[in-house]
């Protein structure tokens, strides 16, 4: 097990080191100066090339990828272009946000996705099946963007129930207790329901097909030729073994969940990381991008990474493979 681990760590500082790395070049590659967006277009060039000077943009690009790599392990994110301030204080700032959004959606669209798998499993082929299997396909294709937009359309311009942007409102400091978080909560409500639908639809569609495959294996039908209860069957033989699977997608989705977070917050104004590097991408503020892109990159392999421990938990085939590997 530790020896997996650690091949699992290893592939992952693997897979970091390549994000941050094609992040940097394609932002490098990308139409637009900092310094000439910073400056505005009557700036004069020798001002223009100070200020790149002065942001070390203008020295070889291998110089600023190592000089920035290093700077990044030591602790030390850099200083936003836009804003002044510190990128490691901007993103704890926005993190909490973005934590919450995903964290919850993560949440609900595993408990839903797989209670609606599961009526699916039980009900095969039949026509309540069919009409879930059309319901979460349909989720699943759904664009995450276009999804929020017709939310907004339908619950805060026709219905007028919820707000559609930002964290809270405009009278949130006046607000205390109860108030305080039936308006957060409300707040929250649009994005949250946006990224737990498409969420839904995929785990679902995983979640029917594992557990039919548990279903087709002779020891459920040994279980039940020995008499053995069907909620029993269903709960320690039929959900036990397609939980590995599911913990497995669980990893698998994280990276997904993520770039949906980023859309979402930016349609619905979410005050989270994903936001945060949209208007740094927008902006060309390169220390921001770089370090967003990297703790998210560390985050979805540490969710990899768990997803593999929660799996061979789960099932015991899994922990023998990592014993013999």
């Amino acid at each position: 097990m530790l020896r997996m681990l650690w091949q699992r760590a290893l592939v992952g500082v693997a897979v970091v080191t390549g994000v941050v790395t094609l992040t940097f070049l394609l932002l490098h590659a990308a139409p637009g100066d900092p310094a000439e967006r910073l400056l505005g277009p009557a700036a004069a060039p020798q001002q223009v090339e100070a200020v790149r000077h002065a942001l070390e943009l203008d020295r070889p690009l291998t110089v600023q990828y190592a000089s920035w790599l290093r700077r990044f392990v030591r602790g030390d994110w850099g200083t936003s272009i836009t804003t002044g301030r510190p990128v490691g204080a901007m993103l704890r700032a926005a993190w909490p946000a973005t934590a919450r959004l995903v964290a919850l959606s993560l949440l609900l669209s595993y408990a839903l996705g797989l209670l609606v798998g599961a009526v699916q499993a039980a009900r095969s082929r039949a026509r309540l099946d069919t009409t879930l299997s059309v319901a979460t396909v349909t989720l699943f294709a759904l664009p995450g963007f276009w999804l929020g937009l017709m939310l907004i359309m339908v619950f805060t311009y026709w219905l007028r129930v919820l707000p559609a942007f930002g964290a809270a409102g405009m009278d949130a400091d006046f607000l205390s207790g109860w108030a305080r978080i039936a308006d957060q909560l409300r707040h929250l409500a649009l994005p949250l329901l946006t990224l737990t639908l498409i969420g839904v639809g995929g785990t679902a569609r995983f979640a029917r097909g594992a557990i039919l495959d548990v279903l087709a294996q002779p020891f459920v039908a040994a279980a039940r030729a020995k008499g053995v209860s069907e909620s029993r069957v269903l709960a320690r033989h039929v959900l036990r073994n397609a939980l590995g699977p599911m913990l497995i997608l669980l990893g698998l989705s994280l990276p997904a969940l993520f770039s949906g977070a980023v859309l979402v917050e930016t349609v619905f104004a979410w005050p989270g990381v994903g936001r945060v590097m949209v208007e740094a991408v927008q902006s060309r503020d390169y220390p921001v991008v770089m370090a967003a892109t990297a703790v998210s990159a560390l985050l979805v392999v540490a969710g990899n990474i768990l997803a593999d421990v929660l799996a061979a938990w789960a099932d015991p085939r899994v922990r023998g493979a990592a014993r013999e590997a």
